[in-house]
């Protein structure tokens, strides 16, 4: 959880724009910080920055191939850390970072806002952080007024503050790993890799127990989908009770223990080992280790519910949907009628 309670504490605040470099679009800087005076615009632009990331449990941490103090987001954020009195400076230093990787024709330019919070709670932590925030599309806006005694409507553009497109909140934990990192996209998903996240921040997940469950709920669902039917005589109606069982599992315990997922969701012997040799197999796949035991991660389960899903499609005529007890559902053939059946059992219709 992201939280930030006081306006005061939005200690400075510079903007920039930035424009698409390879339209030969311009690169415009602030000569200093923008003076906060008026405590409704500071509200306004606190709920602006923070209010997207206030639920966002899945962190990252700046990344280099070579050595992380070459990635310059990293090493602008730590100057303005070290030393508050760079803001100016280092934020000018971003701009021109964003600046060189705005290159792809689809990349709209926008204003660039460098924010120093004094303190920001994350996760219960109260730490100093530095916001980079990016509007890359405007609204229109319809404007009501009374004159002369007559309603009046006229119009103007400006940026929907209920809608940020990028931004990322660098928190001043653990430096020498590359910060706590905390990064929204909610423009590009295709590009979003490319572009935000790997050529400008050069992010990456962090082991933590949000990543974790989400790498092993993907590799649960592949496992059952594609490895177990090549092995095992394994129908739909089996894979759906295993998915469901799984679910289960993963909403029900606070940790994750490979053995003790193994018999409770998988229970014969062979389909345990072969889920552990699949085991071995994706973490050599991703280049990733994938640990036997962790804490769930309540947060990533939510979101890797659909994951869970069991649905059995049915030519184009039906779809049916697994909830619960695989033995009230029965599959057959019918000779008559030369077409496979399902039959389900129910006490009520609602």
């Amino acid at each position: 959880m992201i939280h930030v309670s006081d306006i005061h504490d939005l200690e400075k605040l510079t903007i920039h724009k930035v424009g698409n470099a390879s339209k030969e679009e311009s690169l415009v800087f602030s000569q200093s910080p923008l003076a906060l005076e008026d405590e409704t615009i500071s509200n306004l632009l606190l709920s602006y920055f923070i209010q997207p990331f206030t639920n966002n449990a899945e962190f990252f941490r700046f990344t280099h191939e070579a050595d992380l103090n070459l990635n310059e987001v990293y090493q602008y954020c730590r100057r303005i850390f070290e030393d508050r009195e760079t803001f100016q400076e280092q934020s000018v230093n971003i701009a021109k970072h964003l600046y060189k990787h705005s290159t792809h024709p689809k990349i709209k330019g926008g204003e660039l806002y460098i924010v120093h919070f004094s303190k920001c709670q994350v996760d219960g932590e109260e730490v100093e952080a530095v916001g980079i925030f990016k509007s890359e599309n405007r609204d229109t806006y319809l404007k009501v007024y009374l004159q002369d005694e007559n309603y009046q409507v006229n119009h103007d553009d400006g940026i929907n503050i209920s809608k940020l497109d990028k931004g990322c909140l660098v928190f001043n934990i653990e430096a020498e790993e590359g910060f706590k990192v905390s990064v929204v996209d909610s423009i590009s998903k295709q590009n979003e890799a490319v572009y935000w996240k790997d050529a400008f921040l050069q992010v990456q997940r962090r082991a933590d127990s949000y990543h974790q469950t989400e790498n092993m709920v993907n590799m649960c669902k592949q496992f059952i989908h594609n490895k177990l039917p090549t092995e095992f005589e394994l129908n739909r109606m089996d894979q759906a009770d295993l998915l469901n069982k799984s679910a289960a599992y993963f909403k029900e315990k606070d940790h994750f223990q490979i053995e003790e997922f193994a018999e409770e969701v998988l229970g014969h012997p062979e389909a345990i080992e072969s889920f552990k040799s699949y085991r071995d197999h994706f973490e050599r796949e991703n280049q990733e280790a994938f640990p036997d035991n962790f804490d769930i991660s309540n947060a990533a389960v939510k979101k890797q519910s659909k994951v869970f899903k069991s649905v059995i499609k049915l030519d184009k005529n039906f779809h049916i949907y697994i909830h619960g007890n695989r033995e009230m559902v029965e599959r057959g053939f019918d000779d008559q009628m030369n077409m496979h059946y399902y039959k389900l059992f129910f006490d009520s219709e609602a």
